[in-house]
């Protein structure tokens, strides 16, 4: 037995102490009286709420200039003038270069001479024609005489057109020495100067073109295609408008209008290339520039709408949590496009639901929350 009691006696000692330690650090509580509830956490919500978007998708395209013109020297020739300022605006047959026109207008005259020439020699002809037909009616003349004198006279005639043509050409070879431009449009830099020879085989010379109104071209994926086709959403290209965004994020003031889908795939990124129109009057889309592009349709269809803010993402996929009874419960939502700062939601909400935007660092699933309007939270605008 006193064995026995040594086993008890210590851990009932243990037992007392430990007692003690508790009631004197505060850790029992009043016997009788239950644990505190927990705390409601404040939070901020919005009211999901049915809003009109327009169906858009996003891509990414290339500002490209309706005309495009490489200006290129037709002759060969001393290059005297460069007559425009480097990224000016031109005006249609504005002269930009001119080339040296005395060896050029030295072939025209050439050219009038020859055709002088000609001209005196199929008179002389036409005489004898003349003169080797009276003798035939006399008896005086041979035929061949006279066909002979028929055949020069043709033959005076054809020279007469060879002369007109190489005047002519030489005519059009002296116009090509003051280089002009075909459009209205924005010129690039020369890339010659003053005093070089230059000539059909010196390559472009400089660039112009057209700023107003431009073509924004961009990939459409097979995918997209398919996906347009099972929603039942093939609107013509009438009903679609086109919105660009620049790299930053900064959208652009005009909208644009589709105008063409390719008739054939790329085979190599099995995409449809389709194309928009774009007033530029201000200049603000330059020819080659990359752009954020959005065709949304032009009528909208109501859909739920909530803040970016509101969603967290896990392995699962996308979560929001609204309140319910008091307390956080978590909906699981699958999201559209954007609209604004905002994201559409097409499945996991039905409308009404108050959907928690600020404080959800602190809430937990199950939770109990105090709901405030997102506006009206302390320390918020």
């Amino acid at each position: 037995m006193p064995k026995r009691t040594r086993l008890f006696s210590q851990p009932a000692g243990i037992v007392s102490a430990l007692c003690a330690v508790f009631i004197a650090g505060g850790f029992v509580p009043a016997q009788g009286q239950p644990a505190a509830a927990p705390q409601a956490v404040p939070v901020g919500t919005v009211r999901a709420e049915h809003k009109p978007v327009s169906r858009a998708n996003d891509f990414v395209g290339r500002i490209e200039a309706i005309n495009r013109v490489q200006v290129r020297a037709r002759v060969t020739g001393y290059l005297e003038a460069i007559l425009f300022k480097e990224g000016d605006t031109i005006k249609e047959n504005a002269p930009v270069y001119r080339l040296e026109k005395g060896q050029f207008e030295a072939a025209v005259k050439q050219a009038e001479g020859a055709l002088e020439r000609a001209k005196a020699a199929k008179v002389l002809t036409a005489v004898q024609l003349q003169r080797a037909e009276d003798l035939l009616t006399r008896a005086s003349g041979t035929e061949v005489a006279r066909d002979q004198a028929l055949a020069a006279d043709q033959q005076a005639a054809g020279s007469i057109l060879e002369a007109e043509a190489n005047l002519q050409t030489a005519q059009i070879n002296l116009g090509y020495t003051d280089i002009t431009s075909p459009i209205v449009g924005k010129i690039g830099r020369t890339s010659v100067t003053r005093g070089n020879v230059v000539g059909p085989d010196t390559g472009t010379l400089t660039t112009i073109v057209s700023q107003d109104p431009m073509y924004v071209t961009f990939p459409v994926s097979q995918r997209d295609f398919l996906r347009a086709q099972q929603s039942g959403h093939q609107p013509n290209l009438q009903d679609l408008k086109v919105r660009l965004r620049y790299a930053d994020g900064t959208e652009y003031a005009e909208t644009g209008m589709l105008n063409f889908v390719d008739v054939s795939v790329d085979r190599g990124t099995d995409t449809v290339t389709v194309r928009a129109t774009v007033p530029n009057p201000k200049g603000g889309l330059i020819d080659g520039q990359l752009m954020r592009v959005v065709v949304e349709a032009d009528k909208p269809e109501e859909k739920i709408v909530i803040p970016q803010s509101a969603l967290i993402a896990d392995q699962e996929g996308v979560y929001i949590f609204v309140v319910q009874d008091g307390k956080a419960a978590v909906r699981r939502v699958k999201t559209g496009g954007g609209h604004g700062t905002g994201v559409v939601i097409e499945e996991g909400l039905k409308g009404g639901e108050l959907v928690i935007v600020q404080g959800l660092q602190s809430v937990r699933p199950g939770a109990p929350v105090r709901a405030t309007p997102a506006a009206q939270m302390p320390g918020q605008g």
